[in-house]
Formats: C-alpha cells, sequence, structure tokens
C-alpha cells in the first residue's frame, strides 16, 4: 500500500468492547488500531447479510450508522477486514433509519 493510498476498512472489537466500526486505516498493531473517519455501526439490517455484509455491500436500508469522528483508537481487536468500492460508498451516505 502507497503512502497516498487510503485502505478502507471494517473492524470488529472483542466480546467484552463489542464494537463494529469502518474508517481509513492508520495504524494496526496487535490488537490495537487507528481509524481517522470513523464511524461505528450500531445496529445492521438483515438486508445486510451479517458483519462480512458491511465490508462487502455495506450497511443497507434498516442500518444504524453514525457520523465519522476525525479519528478514533480501538483496543481489543479481532478483526480488520478490507472493504469493497461499494461498501465504502454505502457506509459514507451514513444510513439511520
Amino acid at each position: 500500500m502507497s503512502k497516498t493510498q487510503i485502505r478502507h476498512v471494517v473492524v470488529t472489537t472483542d466480546k467484552d468492547k463489542r464494537g463494529v466500526f469502518f474508517g481509513e486505516l492508520q495504524s494496526h498493531k496487535k490488537d490495537v488500531v487507528i481509524l481517522k473517519n470513523a464511524q461505528m455501526a450500531v445496529y445492521w439490517s438483515a438486508a445486510t447479510k451479517g458483519v462480512l455484509g458491511l465490508a462487502s455491500i455495506g450497511p443497507q436500508k434498516g442500518s444504524k450508522i453514525t457520523p465519522p469522528i476525525p479519528c478514533i483508537t480501538l483496543n481489543g481487536v479481532t478483526s480488520v477486514m478490507d472493504t469493497t468500492i461499494e461498501a465504502v460508498n454505502t457506509w459514507k451516505s451514513q444510513p439511520w433509519n
């Protein structure tokens, strides 16, 4: 990945923190991730087809996605998933139904 290339990811955290986030990956060391322009999936609908659907097609109608914040540091990370362009565009639309 070049310095100018942005890597959009969906990140999950462990059972104690229980969060699912989307953003631009800035750093990933062990179980700590820093995301820029980060959003959280508060709820995703059945049409999203699960957590992998958030990375593949993005949050679908009926989902609840927060507006972005400038930066977040996440601890207890259990997965970092690359996203498709389709998913990036859907996340950026900030659905909250």
